[in-house]
């Protein structure tokens, strides 16, 4: 029986799960990862650490399966997106630690691209608005504080990439440089129209081209695995994280869209082949390509989801674990006039304020932490109201269907609020790991396992759940969605206030 090795590192975690040609999960291992917090908006991983990780979780996820190496038929690869990496080509080490896609020290260089009125052209090229968030910033600022960074990258002794490429470089033998389209997508140096690295983009952030990866397909033969003992399979598939989750959700038509509650909340729509341009301040980005042909998708991205549960349990101390937040925030009928503002690291779509700061308003003595547990499964789910809003602004059609996924997708109540605010039915899988199945699923398919997506779309539509919106639930969302949104607008620009 042929498997299939999926790679999944994530922002919090390295993740490998083992599949049969069923995509039912055969072994599992995990290591959460570390994150470094050295200024204020600064966040960091050990990139060695991190691949040192992802190579022992994957030999464990076989070994748990109980299968031998060789039996792996491909590797699929999906990762968190933006976080950057920089390295020697020679000794393989790293210049820095990783920059995390959540770092925002990067803020007031893309204000200056802004300033010099460059925004609406970089988002027509890359699809993407100038933030922190994204990669070619996190990349300037390593070429320019990295000691002679800048000239050994134009010599070519540098490469750069995203955690894909870094992953692929290793797990190659550092053989083999590449991002596939989908992560290239998400750097702000990719342009859509051509599907290649744009000058203009490369030159506005001051990058050379010499330190890029090559960009494959994210589906086919794209690499050989040299790094896993006793594996001998091609890695067929790579997709960035919310792409693959797309992919593993089943949204192989237009129209279809899927939200992922992890870390961060991210919401994507599937336009097939159309490149679409956004008007209410959503990303364009590639879905996925497979014999050289593109799709892609319209993207809204929340920066705190799961993280903002984390911050209750890790700095609050509220809960004791994510879980108990269910139980805590059902204890009370709603937040008693609390609304928390999760702008930690500033506010995604369609805000993208990288200023804003988190806010809690509305406190009284008769709040509790019941309370403040409600107010926040509510900001979850308020952000992806908004989110949703400006997409439908953008397409004109309202969505019916929403397929959800993630961590944070488990807590029903959060899932029924999110049922009733948007006034759609959620269709929840059995399997959460969506991401993960999603880069098998690719992989299946680059392989040959599988000769196109019809065959799959029975084996990922199985053991959904939905939640479906109570009727009279949006009289009773309409004034917090108000009471939300003049909230957010007391906490943005609160940097520069």
């Amino acid at each position: 029986m042929p498997f299939l090795l999926a790679l999944d590192q994530g922002t919090t975690s390295s993740r490998a799960i083992v599949y049969d040609e069923t995509l039912t999960v055969r072994g599992h291992a995990a290591k959460p990862l570390a994150q470094y917090f050295p200024e204020p908006g600064h966040v960091e991983q050990d990139a060695l650490g991190l691949w040192q990780d992802q190579r022992d979780v994957a030999m464990a996820a076989i070994a748990n399966a109980g299968i031998p190496a060789s039996s792996i038929e491909a590797v699929g690869i999906t990762n968190q997106r933006e976080t950057l990496v920089l390295w020697d080509r020679r000794t393989g080490e790293p210049l820095h630690r990783a920059l995390v896609w959540q770092d925002r020290r990067t803020a007031d260089a893309c204000q200056r691209l802004r300033a010099e009125g460059l925004e609406a052209e970089i988002q027509a090229r890359s699809g993407l608005v100038i933030d922190p968030y994204f990669s070619a910033s996190k990349l300037a600022w390593l070429l320019d504080h990295c000691p002679g960074a800048r000239a050994r990258a134009a010599r070519g002794e540098l490469a750069a990439g995203t955690i894909d490429t870094w992953l692929i470089w290793q797990l190659s033998g550092r053989r083999t440089h590449i991002t596939d389209a989908s992560n290239a997508s998400r750097t702000q140096l990719y342009n859509l129209h051509t599907g290649s690295w744009d000058p203009e983009l490369l030159r506005w952030w001051n990058i050379p081209v010499e330190v890029l990866p090559e960009i494959t397909d994210s589906i086919g033969t794209i690499a050989t695995i040299t790094a896993l003992p006793g594996v001998d399979a091609p890695l067929a598939g790579l997709a960035g994280d919310q792409q693959a989750a797309l992919f593993g959700q089943g949204c192989f038509s237009p129209g279809e869209a899927k939200c992922t509650y992890g870390t961060g909340c991210f919401i994507l729509q599937h336009t097939g082949r159309n490149i679409p341009c956004s008007a209410n301040r959503l990303l364009t980005t590639v879905a996925w390509s497979r014999a050289g042909e593109r799709e892609f998708a319209l993207e809204g991205s929340v920066f705190m989801g799961g993280a903002l549960v984390q911050w209750l349990r890790d700095g609050l101390g509220i809960i004791d674990s994510a879980a108990a937040i269910e139980a805590l925030a059902a204890s009370v009928k709603d937040s008693d006039g609390v609304v928390l503002v999760p702008a930690f690291t500033g506010l995604g779509a369609p805000w993208w304020d990288a200023e804003a700061r988190g806010l809690i308003i509305g406190l009284t003595r008769g709040t509790g932490r019941a309370h403040l547990a409600r107010a926040a499964l509510e900001a979850i789910a308020l952000q992806i109201h908004d989110v949703l809003s400006a997409m439908t602004r953008d397409t004109g059609v309202a969505l019916s269907t929403l397929k959800v996924d993630g961590g944070a997708s488990a807590n029903a109540l959060l899932m029924q609020m999110q049922a009733d605010v948007l006034g759609c039915t959620l269709r929840q899988p059995a399997d959460l790991e969506t991401t993960a199945r999603g880069a098998a699923a690719m992989a299946g398919i680059g392989c040959g396992l599988w000769s196109d997506t019809a065959q799959l779309a029975n084996l990922l539509g199985q053991g959904v759940r939905e939640y479906r919106p109570v009727t009279e639930a949006g009289a009773v969302w309409a004034p917090l969605i108000s009471r939300w949104h003049e909230a957010v607008g007391r906490a943005g620009h609160w940097q520069h206030s």
